[in-house]
């Protein structure tokens, strides 16, 4: 027999310490796996709210639930992330008429999911830009609704899907935009203006004479661009006539 410990064989201890081992690595991780479980149950609802498809109120309500059950099973920074982009989605949608209460009750919980949530993985460019709609709707546009649409370009500058909200969300800010914080973001605008193949966006974000004044003043030195983005907005009349 090879050695032994109080009576008890080396592999007979062996034995007890990997079923240990086991009992506590499935300890560990089944709060991961039924958050996961959990948070699954939502993706439907998410996927809906992103690319505007129809879908009911009581389906996303049950999907917030779900993601209430995760972020309680583990309380991670990704997993308050992912609930706010249900709150805030639902709370700013068109699609749904929620009594005012109500929606400011969503974009505080969806302020207070991005707070943990950015607070603990602060490399996030989606989840910034997000914070700044939510505190621009609970505020309207201020300097703290402007500063995590700053970190949003600092953390993810080029990422050009999240640019048409960007500068929506610039032109509304313009009246508190310092003069430094107004060239930075005009030589990013500048950038995706060059970096886009199609540019309708940039017509689309104009709501207002004082919209398009902001937008030619930031492509204004980009070959060609004040006469395209002229056509562009001839272009988007003639539709709406």
């Amino acid at each position: 027999m090879r050695g032994a410990f109080l009576g008890i064989s080396i592999d007979g201890l062996l034995r007890v310490v990997l079923g240990l081992g086991g009992a506590l690595l499935v300890w560990l991780a089944w709060p991961v796996a039924k958050s996961a479980l959990q948070a699954q149950q939502a993706d439907t609802a998410t996927s809906a709210l992103r690319l505007n498809h129809k879908i009911s109120l009581s389906a996303v309500l049950n999907a917030i639930d779900a993601l209430d059950r995760a972020v309680k099973a583990d309380p991670t920074a990704s997993r308050h992330l992912q609930r706010s982009e249900l709150l805030a989605g639902v709370a700013l949608s068109p699609n749904f008429s929620p009594a005012d209460e109500q929606r400011a009750d969503w974009l505080m919980r969806a302020q207070n999911d991005l707070n943990f949530g950015l607070g603990n993985d602060p490399a996030r460019g989606i989840p910034w830009l997000r914070l700044a709609s939510v505190r621009m709707a609970l505020e309207g546009p201020s300097q703290r609704s402007l500063a995590p649409l700053m970190m949003s370009i600092d953390t993810a500058p080029m990422l050009l899907p999240l640019w048409p909200a960007r500068l929506r969300l610039i032109l509304d800010h313009w009246q508190v935009l310092t003069v430094t914080q107004r060239e930075k973001v005009a030589l990013y605008v500048a950038r995706t203006w060059q970096l886009s193949s199609g540019r309708e966006w940039f017509a689309d974000a104009i709501r207002t004479p004082i919209d398009e004044l902001f937008v030619r003043y930031y492509v204004r030195n980009e070959p060609g661009a004040l006469e395209e983005l002229s056509r562009l907005l001839e272009e988007r009349r003639g539709k709406t006539q």
